[in-house]
């Protein structure tokens, strides 16, 4: 049933739903104080301003009103009843959190029932002055993005939002004083330190350029974002979304391996046993606006504990999470789940670790959440409390309590290879691929290169460099003046190259195929080359697309700028300041311009760094047979959001790969090395290729 007051308010086809967004501008604001630089304003009705402002309502209207452009009617809804929200306003929201997202999972369905964009925005104005600024903004936007009346609008950045999740303190008085002072035109560009949170006496320090980019946050944020771990059965139960949790963390991982040994660093060392201390402390030195807490940071050598904090309600012992894993180890040994009902569900197929992945995260889609737990979102909540596990010193959470900034910390990568080797297990179960399975027999790879589009470049060396870029951060300046408020940092950047394939087809008439392109490291910290079944966990996916291959020779060039796992800087970034000065009579075409999915790999660390030296690494295509790749669907042309699907899938559509996420490395194989194993197969192919990193800073261009 609608919440609407049909005899107040009803759908209007001048209501522009690009307004819906202004509930996501500096999201710390009452909802009645003028947006985007006074475009914008929103007049509630009585019953919506909170006890603090109820007496003062008109004369906080008529003082905002004047100075804005568009006034906006915000409709009378049926006022929801919020009893059931126990999170406080200024307490710290984690998606890792049983209780919280389960209360995120009841709003959420709440803002799904709304039947017209009227009623979003009415529902949505009431919400925000009522809810903690960081559960709002996750229900809303996750609401937004699969609402079938919303979910072509384009979305804030997460770094827009709440710019105090990823960048250093520090910048905040400079910025308070830049808007206040200055005019627009006169203010300064903020710049940020490239090393904030330790010196040069912590080794993990030199890894912090990848730990703490902010594209890198910024995605995990959006994945979960896209694949919320509650919530209305339609928004969680997305194709295969168990397996891409597997898949996209353990590209994490890889790419974290990659980063390692680029910067002379062993392998991650999984953290396997919750016994043990960890090894690596880490402060954060972030702080939480809405309470002015800062993320606790954690001592080296820290021992996981217990948690008894019925404050954030979690009351949980390390024995009991042992005791889920335990459980998952148990099934894959089986080759069986024990649903609720008991009855045994089988694992040893393609669709089994799909169903681990449900039970592994755990989201509300696990198969029996009593009997496996919550072993992964548990595990993060014992990490961030690992500090203070019976609230004596009243301390927040740490970093790996959020999915904001969860991957800023080095445990994060020790933990989720763990994980990953506990999917593993599963894996090295399956029968290894057969020739038929591997093998196109009509196409031969001939030659693989890579190449920077420059006369003077030389196969197959690929570059990285240092880049300084710009973001606006006015849109999460609570309470600040209006205007920009321009932050610049330095992130790693390589220079845009192409794959030049040169392919036969051996046969008589145009055949279709998959292309498969994955980067490895050649050797390990001892500069010894790794086995083919180390290699494989190495992996990471650079691309994936269709090719079409005529008989004889075919070559193909393709731009790293189209790669399958990324979204571009434009779309990451560029949108943010965009976004807050939509044109509030923008037509939905126009809008498309401004399309912002989110989610996905940032493209400026497709590659990793490399070293000054050059960093050896082995690159390697693989030609499939595209009938035994295709999914049944139609795929619309311009698909939405389509720019990162091997790691986000499409939206509204099946993921778009029958096989296995990451073959053919996603199993076991008995051979030596990776060149053995491309020997027996002519559709495959690898190539030495040298990443140089030139430790050099450029300024990116407008």
């Amino acid at each position: 049933m609608s919440l609407l007051k049909p005899s107040v308010y009803r759908a209007n086809s001048d209501f522009n739903r690009s307004w819906l967004l202004v509930n996501c501008v500096r999201p710390k604001e009452p909802s009645f104080t003028p947006k985007c630089d006074h475009q914008f304003f929103l007049d509630l009705p009585d019953d919506y301003f909170t006890e603090r402002y109820m007496v003062k309502g008109h004369d906080l209207e008529e003082k905002y009103a004047r100075e804005t452009r568009v006034r906006i009617t915000v409709p009378r809804i049926h006022i929801p009843d919020l009893s059931f929200v126990t999170l406080g306003k200024r307490d710290s929201f984690s998606p890792f959190n049983q209780r919280h997202r389960q209360l995120a999972g009841d709003l959420i369905t709440m803002v799904m029932e709304t039947q017209s964009v009227e009623e979003i925005m009415g529902l949505g104005a009431y919400l925000k002055d009522r809810l903690n600024p960081y559960l709002f903004q996750y229900v809303y936007q996750v609401a937004l993005k699969h609402h079938s009346l919303t979910k072509d609008l384009p979305l804030p950045s997460i770094v827009e939002q709440f710019p105090e999740q990823f960048i250093d303190p520090l910048a905040f008085p400079i910025l308070q004083e830049e808007t206040a002072v200055f005019d627009a035109p006169d203010r300064r560009v903020v710049e940020l330190p490239t090393n904030f949170t330790a010196s040069d006496l912590e080794d993990e320090q030199r890894l912090a350029y990848f730990r703490e980019d902010i594209g890198v946050n910024m995605h995990h944020w959006h994945w979960h974002l896209v694949y919320p771990i509650e919530g209305p059965l339609a928004i969680v139960d997305k194709d295969r979304r168990g397996e891409l949790f597997y898949y996209m963390h353990g590209q994490l991982v890889a790419r974290y391996e990659s980063e390692r040994l680029s910067n002379g660093m062993p392998r991650v060392v999984p953290y396997s046993n919750m016994r043990e201390p960890i090894k690596e402390g880490y402060y954060p030195k972030l702080i939480r606006n809405t309470n002015m807490r800062s993320y606790a940071g954690r001592p080296p050598n820290t021992t996981l504990k217990d948690l008894n904090r019925p404050d954030a309600g979690i009351v949980v012992t390390v024995a009991q999470v042992e005791g889920w894993l335990d459980q998952i180890i148990l099934a894959i040994q089986q080759g069986f789940v024990i649903d609720t009902a008991g009855r045994q569900i089988p694992i040893t197929n393609d669709q089994g670790i799909d169903i681990l992945g449900n039970i592994i995260e755990a989201s509300s889609l696990s198969v029996n959440q009593q009997l496996y737990g919550d072993w992964h979102n548990t595990g993060h909540d014992l990490f961030a409390y690992s500090h203070d596990p019976d609230g004596r010193y009243l301390e927040d959470i740490g970093v790996m309590g959020d999915v904001t900034t969860a991957m800023r910390d080095p445990i994060f990568y020790r933990f989720h290879k763990h994980v990953d080797d506990i999917f593993d297990r599963h894996k090295r179960l399956l029968p290894q691929y057969n020739r038929a399975q591997l093998s196109f027999a009509p196409v031969a790879v001939n030659s693989v290169m890579c190449r920077i589009p420059k006369e003077t470049a030389a196969p197959n060396v690929l570059l990285t460099f240092w880049q300084r870029s710009q973001v606006d951060l006015s849109g999460g300046l609570d309470f600040q003046s209006d205007g920009p408020a321009f932050v610049s940092f330095v992130h790693l950047q390589h220079a845009d190259f192409d794959y030049v394939l040169d392919i036969s087809n051996n046969s008589s008439g145009t055949l279709l195929g998959t292309c498969r392109i994955f980067l490895a490291p050649k050797c390990d910290e001892n500069c010894r080359e790794f086995h083919f079944n180390e290699a494989r966990k190495l992996m990471v996916e650079l691309d994936k697309f269709t090719v079409s291959l005529t008989p004889g020779e075919n070559r193909i060039v393709r731009s790293s700028l189209n790669s399958s796992v990324t979204i571009s800087w434009e779309k990451s970034f560029q949108a943010i300041g965009k976004l807050t000065k939509l044109d509030p009579n923008m037509s939905p075409r126009d809008l498309q311009e401004f399309e912002f999915c989110g989610c996905g790999w940032p493209h400026h660390l497709l590659l990793p760094k490399g070293s000054e030296g050059g960093s050896a690494f082995k690159l390697f295509v693989m030609i499939s047979n595209f009938e035994d790749d295709v999914v049944n669907q139609v795929i619309p042309e311009n698909v939405e959001c389509g720019d990162a699907h091997s790691f986000c899938g499409l939206k509204d559509q099946l993921y778009p790969d029958r096989r296995p996420m990451g073959f053919p490395f996603d199993r076991p194989f008995d051979i030596g090395t990776l060149d053995q194993f491309v020997g027996l197969h002519s559709n495959m192919f690898v190539q030495d290729v040298n990443i140089r990193h030139v430790n050099q800073i450029t300024n990116r261009l407008p």
